[in-house]
């Protein structure tokens, strides 16, 4: 089943600017809130899709990104992606709280904000991890070391005394409307409703210790340089009952040497000789997955494009492959000898030397049009 289009789930046009994405997902988030749904699975599941809108969109990368290759841009990541697609109610309440203000009685932790006890998100961490062409195309499982914030064993907590476990703190402020009361992030624990009672002494003020943990990270075939995965739980610990940050990986392209990639389309230069050219040949050239071997026909022009399909690098999407382009490049020697000299000086009249070009021949300009069409 296909996703519904960002946009639409949050009512706005694709020219939005940033506040209009702002509010038109505070007006979503309101409208399909788990505390004025009870119980309302579809209410659930639709302000699930306008955080995960939301996420995106607010994002100038990951907006560009999905402007220029949809949904594509983050699915078929097994697990982690550069949306909102695996996040829980516990990942959307900690991660855009700013977002509905008091609309609540100021608070929002676990699944409602009627003043239920805010659970604190760890922070990302960012690591980029090269891939070569032959990575990308057939995936590959990469084993990665980072350094992480964990909970030092050994430490306690007790509720903090400021906010009573809440998180919050309530202040009335009296304003021309009357007494207005509003909810702000407790300033002793973060907003975690936890204070340290014992630690250990390596740990820092929050209970934390510095380990290296070994991850590893399953990246689909067909990512593409810049994009970035998504694996849940490995950043920086909370302290207390909170939840674990993400590992955000980003992708980098190492060059090939004889392949340029262009979307899904592979190209490869092949450059032949003269008598080559007349004669016809069978060439080995490079692929993504080994060499292959090809058959020029006789008289084969330079600028010919062959096109190997499903020799390319696979959708993100898993719709099948790309295409290898093959560029027919008739090498035209420098230096001659007085004999191919003359052969060639003795052929300038032949009509078989007279360029002909034929009618389904196209031209350069067209071979780049249809390329890119």
């Amino acid at each position: 089943m296909s996703k519904k289009d960002y946009y639409e789930i949050l009512g706005i046009s694709k020219g939005a600017s940033e506040a209009e994405i702002k509010k038109a997902y505070r007006k979503k988030a309101i409208e399909f809130h788990p505390d004025k749904n009870p119980g309302d699975k579809q209410a659930e599941e639709n302000f699930k899709q306008a955080a995960e809108a939301y996420e995106v969109l607010s994002d100038a990368n990951k907006r560009a990104r999905y402007d220029q290759y949809g949904h594509a841009a983050f699915d078929g990541a097994g697990g982690f992606g550069g949306g909102a697609g695996h996040m829980n109610m516990d990942d959307i309440f900690s991660q855009f709280g700013d977002i509905f203000g008091s609309a609540f009685g100021g608070g929002f932790g676990g699944f409602g904000g009627g003043g239920g006890q805010r659970r604190a998100k760890g922070s990302n961490l960012r690591i980029k991890v090269k891939l070569t062409l032959e990575e990308i195309a057939n995936g590959v499982e990469k084993k990665v070391k980072v350094k992480r914030k964990v909970q030092a064993a050994g430490v306690t907590y007790k509720t903090c005394a400021t906010c009573n476990g809440q998180g919050q703190v309530m202040r009335v402020t009296n304003t021309i409307l009357g007494r207005m009361q509003t909810a702000t992030t407790c300033p002793t624990c973060g907003g975690i409703g936890q204070s340290i009672d014992k630690k250990p002494n390596e740990a820092d003020a929050h209970g934390m210790i510095t380990e290296e943990d070994t991850v590893s990270i399953k990246i689909p075939a067909g990512v593409v340089d810049g994009m970035q995965l998504k694996v849940s739980g490995k950043g920086n610990d909370a302290p207390g009952n909170g939840i674990a940050g993400d590992l955000i990986v980003a992708i980098e392209e190492i060059e090939h040497e004889f392949l340029k990639r262009e979307g899904e389309n592979l190209h490869y230069d092949l450059y032949i000789s003269y008598p080559e050219a007349v004669l016809g040949a069978s060439k080995e050239i490079e692929a993504v997955n080994g060499k292959v071997r090809i058959k020029l026909e006789e008289g084969i022009q330079s600028g010919k494009i062959l096109r190997l399909k499903g020799k390319g690098i696979p959708s993100l999407n898993s719709y099948g492959s790309g295409d290898l382009l093959v560029h027919v490049n008739v090498w035209t020697p420098k230096n001659l000898s007085k004999e191919q000299k003359k052969f060639f000086e003795s052929n300038l009249e032949d009509a078989n030397f007279i360029p002909k070009p034929e009618k389904s021949e196209k031209s350069f300009f067209e071979k780049v049009k249809d390329m890119f069409s």
